[in-house]
């Protein structure tokens, strides 16, 4: 048994149970993300792998060993916040090291590792600067890199870049995808609510709902074939268009679903019709958003120089192999 395995692991605060009996194996050298709306449990499960809450039913294993009893400093992790938490008196090379003096390791050792860690995360020109000369984004590598110097087996990201902007948050990612690159044994698991992080950094997601698990995959498994249609609405951005009633009566099924790009707008004697209530042109892209009669508009993706504006009257169809089709258990239909 090798990497980190859950089995049938629960939480609860008394009468409240939040994590309801995960199921997962992950191994050696991938990098999981978990996803989910606020209070689905996500950042739960990870403190608890952390050690930082306890496991109130069935068994984790890290690396072989069961750590339910085991604590944080013995598991072999390395957590990454969402905040800095850098000492500000200390240069960037005293807090990259800082763990390695407390550990009592030798000067020569420490000073190997410090100068690795920040010639990955490109950091070797800042090591004398204290973290208030640093940017937003520079300060979370020097996060990144202490832990990196303690040579996890398990490193733990909850939400690392949402205190960045989205410039930084973009070149960060890219570090981090490099770094997992670069360390082809350790494990990373990385919370996140950003669907752009999910998507271009994982091996696999993990898509959690209320502390259980809907579906794991690699990313475009579950873009293409949700299996619920929590998944299906919730991976994607914009989201994938739902559809119930006589929209999908069509199809045979309780809901119908279709992505934004993969429905065409054609002159007339389409699937669907409505009115164009609002259109977004971002450059590349424009998104049409129209009136269907349902709760929510359909989301039409159009390319950038669209000649609909809000107040046409558009008729759509999808595109083959691009429906998705669903019962009234929310499970693919299969009939």
């Amino acid at each position: 048994m090798s990497g980190v395995v859950l089995k049938d692991v629960k939480k609860s605060y008394g009468a409240v149970h939040v994590i309801h009996g995960v199921d997962l194996e992950i191994e050696k050298g991938e990098f999981i993300v978990f996803v989910g709306p606020s209070g689905c449990g996500k950042s739960t499960l990870l403190r608890m792998i952390a050690g930082l809450e306890d496991i109130s039913g069935g068994e984790m294993h890290i690396d072989g060993v069961l750590v339910n009893d085991v604590p944080p400093s013995k598991r072999g992790i390395a957590m990454v916040f969402q905040s800095y938490a850098l000492y500000p008196h200390m240069t960037v090379y005293d807090n990259m090291a800082f763990g390695m003096r407390i550990a009592k390791e030798p000067q020569a050792e420490i000073d190997k590792k410090v100068r690795s860690a920040a010639n990955i995360l490109q950091l070797t020109n800042y090591l004398e600067r204290l973290p208030k000369a640093l940017s937003g984004g520079q300060r979370q590598r020097v996060a990144i890199g202490r832990s990196i110097v303690r040579n996890p087996k398990v490193f733990l990201f909850d939400e690392p870049l949402s205190n960045l902007d989205a410039a930084l948050r973009v070149a960060t990612r890219i570090e981090i995808a490099k770094l997992h690159e670069s360390m082809d044994d350790a494990i990373m698991i990385y919370v996140t609510h950003d669907q752009v992080e999910a998507m271009t950094l994982a091996d696999r997601i993990v898509v959690l709902s209320a502390g259980k698990i809907e579906q794991v995959g690699s990313p475009l498994e579950l873009y293409e074939h949700p299996q619920s249609l929590f998944v299906a609405g919730f991976i994607g951005s914009p989201k994938m268009n739902l559809l119930t009633g006589k929209h999908a009566d069509p199809f045979n099924c309780t809901t119908v679903g279709v992505r934004p790009e993969h429905l065409t707008v054609v002159d007339g004697g389409g699937t669907w019709s409505g009115k164009v209530i609002h259109t977004e042109k971002l450059g590349a892209d424009s998104f049409l958003y129209v009136d269907m009669g349902l709760d929510e508009p359909m989301t039409v993706r159009e390319n950038g120089t669209t000649k609909y504006n809000a107040g046409d009257t558009v008729s759509v169809i999808p595109m083959d192999g691009k429906v998705h089709r669903f019962g009234p258990d929310g499970r693919p239909a299969t009939a």
